[in-house]
């Protein structure tokens, strides 16, 4: 890969100089084929903080180009994903805001207004959150979000929780949705070291309990709780659950995968062989992990990566598969002709990736990091 190209397939560019950036990649394969992938706009110049702006755009050709169908007022760090016959985002109405949910039916280009409790407001007050992948199980959609009533301070103020529905459920009607007690900061974590846990990721062990499986502020290590079978209560013990999955401090994206029975996972570790240990801004190298019980993670191949890390990223990956393959949309910080991203935090595209038969590949099929 030539690395002064844009790896992948650009959906969308702003360019640094707007002072727009853009964050909270998402994407969805329809059961019609049809693809959906959205960012949100953060950085000096959005309306982030006020009442954020989502744009969601289409592919009808798998992927190879894409148009911008619909733009979205109050939605932020949203994820996106069909259910029923409808297509929805869950996210925030602003940095720091209500949390809130919104319903297409005509494949994304129309989004309705969550208003109030019984048009798409979820729960007032200060949440956070990111596209962290939806759950189906037990008859329940299950995500995880956080709300911002901890200590004062980027990441500890942050209190993760677990939100859950009825499957046959409204998504858009508040009193349908039940919500977890928050795990509240204890300074005894992890030898009062692990001091923030944000963004996770809601899935099912072998055993068939709920787990969230969170980032950390240590790029080892992920936290883990563990999730009531009634959807009503999240535990942790005082020294937190935790497991081993290069690229923690960053935001992961874990789901199961049926066809192989394994779960898999996009993060930014380090670089192979890089002498730099990994930290919340290392976020040059794309890599692909599976595990058959979320303890013990694999490096399977290491799909994206540039030497630089500095103003290049590839992050906040989400994932769906399609058949054989795994659709990647990237929040993607890399070379243009108007003088790149000002670093790799502050992106200035949304990428979509295919990569083929992503079950087989090794390290021997990706990026070759030198």
């Amino acid at each position: 890969m030539a690395i002064d190209v844009v790896p992948g397939t650009v959906v969308a560019h702003s360019p640094a100089k707007s002072d727009v950036y853009i964050g909270s990649p998402g994407i969805a394969r329809l059961s019609d084929g049809t693809y959906l992938a959205k960012h949100d706009e953060f950085g000096p110049k959005s309306t982030e903080h006020e009442s954020a702006v989502t744009r969601v755009y289409r592919s009808t050709n798998c992927g190879r180009s894409w148009k911008a169908i619909s733009k979205v007022d109050g939605l932020f760090w949203s994820n996106i994903f069909e259910h029923g016959r409808a297509v929805y985002m869950i996210g925030t109405h602003h940095h720091h805001g209500a949390l809130v949910v919104v319903k297409s039916t005509n494949g994304g280009e129309m989004w309705s207004t969550p208003k109030d409790s019984r048009s798409g407001l979820i729960r007032g007050g200060k949440y956070h959150t990111a596209p962290v992948p939806m759950l189906v199980e037990n008859g329940r959609l299950w995500r995880a979000v956080e709300d911002c009533d901890g200590p004062a301070g980027w990441g500890q103020m942050y209190r993760p929780r677990v939100i859950s529905i009825p499957s046959d459920g409204d998504l858009l009607d508040s009193d349908q949705w039940t919500i977890t007690n928050p795990i509240k900061r204890d300074g005894r974590w992890l030898g009062g070291t692990f001091w923030c846990v944000l963004e996770g990721n809601v899935v099912v062990d072998r055993g068939g309990v709920i787990r969230n499986i969170l980032r950390s502020n240590h790029d080892e290590i992920a936290a883990v709780t563990t999730v009531s079978a009634d959807a009503k209560t999240q535990t942790v013990d005082p020294e937190f659950d935790r497991i081993s999955l290069p690229g923690s401090s960053k935001k992961m994206l874990i789901r199961w995968d049926e066809p192989s029975q394994l779960y898999w996972a996009l993060s930014n570790p380090p670089a192979p062989g890089s002498r730099e240990k990994g930290t919340s801004e290392t976020r040059n190298t794309l890599g692909l992990y599976n595990s058959s019980d979320l303890r013990k993670w694999t490096l399977r191949c290491i799909l994206l990566h540039h030497p630089d890390r500095e103003t290049h990223g590839f992050q906040y990956p989400d994932w769906v598969t399609d058949g054989d393959d795994l659709l990647v949309a990237s929040r993607t910080a890399f070379d243009d002709s108007l003088g790149g991203a000002i670093r790799a935090h502050d992106a200035n595209y949304l990428t979509f990736h295919r990569f083929k038969n992503f079950r087989r590949l090794t390290m021997a099929d990706g990026v070759q990091v030198k």
